[in-house]
């Protein structure tokens, strides 16, 4: 098997950084806030480097930029890396906190030899604007150890990722601090030098665990990893350094966001018609967003230019630390209706839905109702306005031989107060309403008036005839 590994050295960072349009110089400190752990270029320029004391750092950067270092944040950014890396690869294992590695051996012929495969990732983190040291391994801690050292090479001969293993020093081979000491006592100073001691000697010097560790990077004995199953749902966060004071900063992250999701949507080849936006205060509570649109969608610039309507009337209540993008509903994607032979799409009803979508995001999804159909023949009661869930282009009537009606249906009927001149068609008898208490017996005609009007009429058996609407 051949692995490749990625390692991001400074993953908060560059989550931190990808989300901000400044250039100020930022730095990660430890939890404790007292020493540097990683620092952008523009802070490294500077002369803040990692390991610096924080109050050396501000005393040459006055304006930089501190971040606090979380363990759950971080654990849920490698968690996102490998939602895009699972796109590529499939069988995928995070180590955490800042390690993703995937089993590749088995893809250089889909993607055409492995310096593909190598190429598509790069390009992937090239895309979202991540640093990571990458390295291939015919075993998952050889893939580790070299990536995380820097001397990761594009190549699936063993022998040399053998060569490149032996050369490294005990301080970058992953042996705990206690076994390197003694390692060092005993004169040996490369993981080429350890692999050559015997076995039995090396277990019997220092432990049976340092023995199985080197047997896993060696491939000698069995190192089985389980791949990780991806979340039935997409997630996206952005955490801002600066607080955002205006919903018009909230557009660029978003942006970012919803590139990513439409990657995801395409990948699935499945669409969505709900997004969900949790917008993070520090001492106020969460604003909650939904988003719909008329119809499934995956684009982001449509996402986008919902939610730039849905945030021009939205006030915010507090500046926002953090915005949080959710999806769980997804949909089929039918085929594409009405293309060409060069693809470009003929479909009438897209103006449709997104119009529909538009004014929902603007007025809000009650303001906006369809006429359905109702179980009823009273003309009144055979009809109601619903609020619209999935929106549905006019089309024409498709029963050809189904009763007249006027589209101009009168609130209540009124009088029919003169004979009229032509009787055109009738009667069409109507009776019903005894379930309800409001029965009616009515046999309906379209009768023309003198005034050339074309009304449609009705006579009661009890109480006679009426106007119940006009045809144009």
């Amino acid at each position: 098997m051949l692995w490749l590994y990625l390692h991001f050295p400074h993953l908060l960072l560059d989550h931190l950084r990808r989300d901000r349009q400044d250039d100020q110089p930022l730095a990660i400190v430890d939890s404790a806030g007292q020493r540097i752990v990683q620092a952008c270029p523009n802070a490294s320029h500077l002369g803040i480097q990692a390991g610096q004391r924080l109050k050396t750092a501000l005393s040459l950067a006055e304006s930089l930029h501190l971040v606090h270092t979380d363990s759950a944040r971080e654990a849920r950014l490698l968690d996102e890396q490998a939602g895009w890396l699972y796109h590529l690869a499939a069988h995928l294992v995070p180590e955490p906190p800042d390690g993703l590695m995937a089993e590749v051996g088995s893809l250089q012929r889909l993607y055409g030899g492995l310096p593909a495969v190598w190429q598509s990732v790069e390009q992937a983190l090239n895309e979202r604007r991540l640093t990571a040291w990458v390295a291939t391994g015919h075993t998952p801690l050889a893939a580790r150890l070299l990536a995380r050292s820097g001397r990761g090479e594009c190549t699936d001969d063993a022998g040399h990722h053998r060569r490149l293993l032996d050369n490294l020093p005990l301080a970058q081979a992953g042996f705990d601090a206690t076994t390197s000491t003694r390692l060092q006592r005993l004169g040996l100073t490369t993981f080429g030098q350890v692999a050559a001691l015997p076995p039995a000697e090396l277990a019997r010097r220092l432990s049976p665990e340092t023995l199985a560790y080197l047997q896993k990077v060696l491939g000698t004995r069995p190192d089985p990893r389980a791949p990780w199953q991806p979340p039935h749902e997409f997630r996206q966060q952005a955490d801002f350094v600066q607080d955002i004071q205006h919903t018009q900063g909230l557009l660029f992250p978003l942006q970012r966001m919803l590139n990513e999701l439409e990657d995801d949507l395409c990948w699935r080849q499945q669409d969505t018609d709900s997004l969900h936006l949790r917008l993070v205060h520090r001492h106020h509570e969460d604003t909650r967003l939904r988003i719909r649109t008329a119809a499934p969608e995956h684009r982001a610039e449509a996402f986008l230019n919902l939610i730039r309507l849905r945030l021009d009337q939205q006030t915010l209540a507090a500046p926002v630390v953090s915005l949080r993008l959710l999806v769980r509903r997804f949909l089929g994607r039918d085929a594409p209706a009405g293309q060409d032979l060069l693809g470009e799409q003929t479909d009438l009803n897209e103006a449709w839905y997104t119009l529909i979508s538009r004014l929902q995001a603007r007025l809000g999804d009650q303001a906006i109702t369809q006429l359905a159909p109702a179980a009823d023949h009273r003309p009144e009661r055979a009809w109601l306005a619903r609020s619209i869930r999935q929106a549905q282009a006019p089309r024409k009537p498709t029963h050809e031989h189904a009763p007249h009606r006027p589209l101009w249906l009168l609130p209540g009927p009124h009088p029919l107060t003169e004979t009229p001149v032509d009787w055109l068609s009738g009667p069409e008898r109507i009776r019903g309403g005894w379930w309800d208490g409001q029965p009616v017996h009515r046999d309906y005609y379209i009768a023309r008036l003198h005034s050339g009007q074309l009304a449609w009429v009705f006579r009661d058996v009890r109480d006679g005839w009426f106007i119940h609407g006009w045809f144009g």
